[in-house]
């Protein structure tokens, strides 16, 4: 897997079809993000296999790092428009590369991604319904799975529901952690740091207005990743509370964010209601 991703990365940098590719390396035992711009670098290369044994622990899943590099790759091209670069993606990354052209934050033809589809571990442990991407370079294609967190909490009373995030919400420390690690969060003015929303000296807030602020804000933009719930150092369970989200959204309007690159939130729309919406 890792030599098709090599040969291809290769095959783009001596054809000059890019000037970099923002992947991951491992050094000195850690794994990072990285801007390869040499075919000679690519020994150095990773998938985000790390030495840690796989298997749930906390809230991350360990044997695998991951970083928002869509978020490298938008400064990138706002420090140098006139170049095209190549990305590693899993399924959750190319939805977000979807969503981000739409938002006009990258061109597509300044893009090439290099996609992977995850392992089977992965794919059961984040509950991703397409866990590989339609630029699959390497791996086979793994079978979807059912979303169980979310219809966990939905059988519960409504008012035990209301205690189980009331209490998820109050071990925030408001760290800001969610936000900075999303591939989502791109917005030059964050509405979460509005001093009218958001009083700064409060730690931790006093309300659940933080969480359910941002919940409503990755309404349609939300990828599915799981990167707030493994930075989060309280443990509040942010990937349910944002697939719960996506789910209304998609039951509502039959949306799936990311699954297009040319479909838009019914959100984003100006103008009267989508038709088939009440």
């Amino acid at each position: 897997m890792l030599e098709q991703i090599k040969n291809r990365v290769r095959e783009l940098l001596e054809q000059n079809r890019i000037s970099g590719f923002v992947g991951l390396i491992k050094e000195g035992g850690h794994i990072r993000p990285y801007l390869f711009t040499r075919a000679d670098e690519l020994d150095r290369l990773s998938i985000g296999h790390a030495d840690s044994p796989v298997g749930d622990k906390g809230n991350e899943f360990h044997g695998f790092r991951r970083y928002p590099l869509n978020q490298v790759l938008i400064r990138l091209a706002k420090a140098f428009p006139e170049k095209t670069f190549s990305i590693f993606v899993r399924g959750c990354d190319e939805r977000g590369l979807n969503e981000i052209f739409k938002w006009n934050q990258l061109k597509p033809d300044k893009v090439i991604p290099i996609g992977v589809s995850c392992p089977r571990e992965l794919a059961e442990y984040c509950e991703c319904a397409k866990p590989y991407p339609d630029a699959l370079v390497a791996g086979d294609p793994v079978k979807g799975f059912r979303n169980k967190s979310v219809a966990q909490i939905r059988q519960l009373p409504l008012t035990d529901r209301f205690q189980y995030w009331r209490a998820a919400f109050d071990r925030c420390i408001k760290c800001y952690g969610c936000r900075d690690v999303c591939p989502m969060c791109f917005c030059n003015e964050c509405s979460l740091e509005d001093e009218q929303l958001m009083h700064k000296p409060d730690l931790p807030p006093s309300n659940p207005i933080f969480h359910l602020t941002r919940a409503v804000h990755m309404a349609g933009r939300c990828i599915d990743c799981g990167l707030c719930s493994e930075a989060c150092p309280a443990h509040i369970p942010l990937r349910t509370l944002y697939k719960e989200v996506q789910e209304i959204l998609e039951e509502q309007f039959g949306y799936k964010t990311g699954y297009s690159q040319e479909e838009r939130s019914p959100l984003n729309l100006l103008g009267p209601p989508p038709e088939g919406t009440g």
